[in-house]
Order: C-alpha cells, then sequence, then structure tokens
C-alpha cells in the first residue's frame, strides 16, 4: 500500500464512500503523492503519447490556426497567448515557430501564458521555452485580461470526473468505498445535486459529469465574449452526451486497474464536447464543431505540410513523418476518437478548419 491509498482509506473510513472525481482529483494531483507533482508522464519512458510528440506538424497547424485568428481579430497589441496543460512545452515550442513564421508581429506582441499544475512538467516548459518570455498561471482565472488566443490539446480528458448509475428510480453516486479491505467501487447517496441534466438512463447505466470541464469552458466562452479572441480545444470523447464508464488508468503504455496504487497511473475519461459546447456558449461566445481532428488536420493543410517535409528527408525521417501522419488523422488511430471544438467572438467568422459539412465523413 502506497502513501496516498493509505491517506484514501483514512479518509473513507472518516467520511464515508468517496466519490469518484475526489478519488481522481487526490489521485492525479495530490501535492505529495498525485500522479502528475513529480514525474513527466510522456513518450516512450511515460506512460502515454500525445499528439505533439508524434509529430510537429501537429502543433505547428495549431499555431497557424492561433495567428489566423490572431489576424482575423485585427492583430490586438495586449493579447494573451496560453496553452493549458502544455505537458513538456512541445506543442507550443512547434506553434511559436510556426507563428513566427507566418506572422512575427504575434510574437512581438502577444504575451505567452502558461496553466500548469505540475511542477516537473513546469520545470521542462522552462527548458523548452527559454527565451520565449513565458509565465505561469495556475487556472484559467489567473490569466491577466486581453484577448484570449488559447490551446488545450488533452487537458479537459485529465479532469476528475463524477458518475452516476441508474438503480431502479433513483439514482446513485458512484463512489469508491472498501470492499472485503480492498478498495472497491460502490454506490452511494448523490455527493451534490447534478450540475446539468443527464440524459435518459436505463437501469444500471452509468453516465460521467465533468463538472471542473463545464466551469473551464464556460469560463473561456465568456472571457472570449466579452474579450474577444479564440480557443482550440482537441481532446478525445463524443459529440454527443451519451451514457457509458470510460474512466481508465495507463502506466507503461497498457492499461492499469483504476483502483490499484493510486497516484501511480494516469487517470482520463472520455470527454463529452455536447457539455463543453454548451457551456462556453452559454454567455455569447459562438462555438464551431466539434470536428474530427482528421477533418481539422487535413483542412489546415497537413499533407501540404508533409510534403514540405518530405522533400530533404532521409528514408527514416520520411517514414517516420508518414507514420506520425498515419497516427494523427487515420480513423483507426486518433483521426475520429479525438475531436476539436472552436470558441469565438459571435461577431467573427468562422474559424480555419471549421465547415458544415459531414465532420466524420472518412473520406474528407
Amino acid at each position: 500500500m502506497n502513501g496516498l491509498e493509505a491517506r484514501i482509506r483514512a479518509e473513507i473510513e472518516r467520511d464515508g464512500p468517496m466519490p469518484l472525481d475526489r478519488y481522481m482529483a487526490l489521485a492525479l494531483t495530490d501535492p505529495v503523492h498525485g500522479y502528475y507533482m513529480g514525474r513527466d508522464p510522456l513518450g516512450a519512458g511515460g506512460d502515454f503519447i500525445t499528439a505533439p510528440e508524434i509529430s510537429q506538424m501537429f502543433g505547428e497547424l495549431l499555431g497557424l490556426w492561433l495567428a489566423d485568428c490572431w489576424q482575423r481579430a485585427g492583430e490586438p497589441r495586449d493579447a494573451i497567448l496560453a496553452e493549458l496543460g502544455p505537458g513538456r512545452g512541445t506543442l507550443m515550442a512547434d506553434a511559436l515557430r510556426a507563428i513566427g513564421r507566418a506572422a512575427p508581429a504575434m510574437l512581438e506582441h502577444a504575451a505567452l501564458w502558461l496553466v500548469e499544475a505540475s511542477p516537473a512538467l513546469k520545470a521542462m516548459q522552462r527548458d523548452r521555452l527559454e527565451g520565449a518570455g513565458a509565465r505561469w498561471a495556475g487556472t484559467v482565472e489567473d490569466l491577466p485580461d486581453g484577448p484570449l488566443f488559447l490551446i488545450a490539446n488533452e487537458f479537459f480528458d485529465a479532469l476528475p470526473v463524477r458518475q452516476v448509475a441508474r438503480r431502479g428510480e433513483g439514482l446513485a453516486e458512484r463512489a469508491v468505498g472498501l470492499t472485503g479491505g480492498e478498495l472497491a467501487f460502490v454506490d452511494a447517496p448523490l455527493a451534490r445535486p447534478l450540475p446539468y441534466d443527464t440524459p435518459e438512463l436505463a437501469d444500471g447505466e452509468v453516465f460521467e459529469l465533468c463538472e471542473a470541464g463545464q466551469e473551464t469552458a464556460a469560463l473561456i466562452g465568456r472571457r472570449i465574449a466579452g474579450q474577444g479572441g479564440a480557443a482550440l480545444i482537441v481532446d478525445y470523447g463524443h459529440g454527443v452526451s451519451a451514457p457509458g464508464d470510460t474512466v481508465q488508468a495507463m502506466r507503461n503504455h497498457a492499461f492499469h486497474p483504476v483502483l490499484s496504487e493510486p497516484g501511480s497511473a494516469d487517470l482520463t475519461a472520455h470527454v463529452d464536447f455536447a457539455v463543453l459546447a454548451r457551456a462556453a456558449a452559454g454567455d455569447g461566445a459562438a462555438v464551431h464543431g466539434p470536428i474530427g481532428q482528421r477533418q481539422l488536420l487535413l483542412r489546415l493543410g497537413i499533407e501540404a505540410r508533409l510534403g514540405q517535409l518530405m522533400k530533404n528527408a532521409d528514408q527514416a525521417t520520411a517514414d517516420g513523418l508518414a507514420a506520425g501522419f498515419r497516427r494523427l488523422t487515420d480513423p483507426e488511430f486518433m483521426g475520429h476518437l479525438f475531436k476539436a471544438l472552436a470558441v469565438s467572438p459571435a461577431d467573427q467568422l468562422t474559424p480555419a478548419g471549421f465547415a458544415d459539412e459531414d465532420a466524420y465523413s472518412r473520406n474528407a
């Protein structure tokens, strides 16, 4: 038993079963034992790999998207360029390189801010982005005023979720308790009122609610509606709210039991993009999508960028570029499971990459 499990057991013995979101928050961000607080979780030596680590093309195209939005907004001199959960800083480094080529004035006038909770990752970001003038904030609320141009890639899936289950005529909170001396999922009374309507659930079905995600999306939408800017959220999940238990743990690039050795594995859940869209639009911002990551990257020109990089590449590099392109865009990999949602002021044109046609066409 590790130190965090001992703390969780003591809290359960004192207060009763622990709501799942409380368990996830402790497992991920406990100051002493939390998964993100003292390690590098990314890459071959970590537990998972994100799109920026797969190919530079991902960050470059998202950087060009931000530059285009900044130009459409009239090139504001007081802009805030921000990323939520920047990992090692790889995405932002690639984005800044692309912005520097396409819109160098944006780098001169926009202040770079990173929202990060992990001391270990913050140190890596500082090294990767040395000379970029980056500053750090603990939450979106801590970002300074000004038009906000924001990226959030695989940020929302790492936020804790509640699970509620239909039990006959009522709903129960899915919680973590002790059964036979071991951590186990149990039913408990609802910990607090539900923050939004749940879909109709059949007996036994589970629905996940990410209150932290809803609040963050609402804050981003309110900020952009009031001060201008644009936001691009890329993550894996579903475009329509639906029941299902999607919480999973990853360790050493393999699935790990969710309740085993808390703090030693990454915990995530699929993002409910319908909830994020409603929350972001609540104060007058416009939302676009979600569309598949495949569609976004193709529309932003990933094939042309791949061709440019291939021109002077040796065989090994070319093979790596082709593999990265396939992993990012193929429907069997990240192309459809990963989705993109954009937020913009209601009076501005639809951002680049978003359109009304079928977002999940396999031929698009």
